[in-house]
């Protein structure tokens, strides 16, 4: 199944809702930065929530999401934009707790209780709009929900889930719903939902099971009660190139770069988000040498 998200109105205008399937982009993420187990599903869940809040916003417009727990898999990043590009790195990869007492991967263990959550979106203005709240479960879903009601007081409802392969590490599912409660609906409409969202698997094993973001929007809303608006493919995607890190690398100053010639002979650059590496030799740092003037 291909990984994409639904943006989709239900209950008449009273619920906005969103559903996606990213496994595939889970899975580049987990093979570029081999993650194990806990860091792949903190990581995973964060680009789920991330590819939901991207999708609220136009096509070029980027969010970041920042995760800062006290836990092993330390600080969690992720970018995500509104047509479907999500990037992430974590601090430290190779984390893998035993499961929790539900059996299941300890990711509250692994991102810690005490922390924050921040989103930072650049809208294209002069000053981006960040908000920040602090942790409240380390699970993550708790934690978007809790973004979104406090931040920009959206009531709303978010299930991320992220399924491992025991056996080598790999990414068996990921996905997730994002439910919104508009100014109009009514105490009946939500009574509803809350109902049937206790009543749903983890989205993970449904997309196992082969179910489709429809599928799952129609458990989730009653399939009468939903029209989609749009389907939209997701993917990982980094938009990395040696033009940009040379930029960095221009920005460190003259001092700096004669340092990389004498004493290194080059340079290298490697990206946090997808782990691709990029030769400054001799000549090529000789150059930006020049471009600063």
């Amino acid at each position: 199944m291909e990984d994409y998200l639904l943006k989709a109105l239900c209950f008449d205008g009273q619920i906005r809702a969103f559903a996606v399937n990213a496994t595939k982009a889970v899975g580049e993420a987990q093979r570029r930065h081999d993650t194990w187990r806990t860091a792949s599903a903190a990581l995973g869940r964060t680009m789920v929530g991330s590819l939901m809040l991207g999708a609220m916003n136009k096509g070029e417009d980027k969010i970041t999401v920042k995760i800062q727990g006290d836990g092993p898999v330390g600080s969690i990043v992720v970018v995500a934009d509104g047509h479907g590009n999500v990037k992430g790195y974590l601090q430290n990869p190779q984390v893998n707790l035993p499961a929790n007492e539900q059996g299941k991967i300890d990711v509250r263990g692994g991102v810690g209780t005490v922390g924050s959550l921040s989103v930072i979106k650049d809208l294209g203005l002069k000053e981006p709009f960040s908000g920040q709240v602090p942790l409240v479960s380390g699970e993550l879903g708790e934690d978007f929900t809790y973004y979104l009601a406090n931040s920009e007081q959206v009531p709303s409802a978010v299930g991320l889930s992220v399924l491992v392969d025991i056996e080598d590490e790999s990414i068996k599912a990921a996905g997730g719903f994002m439910i919104q409660v508009m100014p109009d609906a009514t105490d009946e409409t939500i009574s509803e939902i809350e109902r049937r969202i206790a009543e749903v698997p983890l989205v993970s094993s449904l997309i196992d099971q082969g179910e489709t973001p429809e599928e799952i929007l129609y458990r989730l809303l009653g399939q009468d009660n939903v029209k989609i608006l749009e389907k939209m493919p997701v993917q990982f995607h980094c938009d990395c190139t040696k033009e940009k890190f040379a930029s960095g690398i221009i920005s460190l100053g003259r001092k700096e770069i004669q340092e990389m010639i004498d004493e290194d002979q080059g340079a290298e650059a490697v990206c946090h988000f997808c782990g691709n590496k990029y030769q400054f030799d001799e000549a090529d740092l000789a150059d930006l040498l020049v471009e600063i003037g």
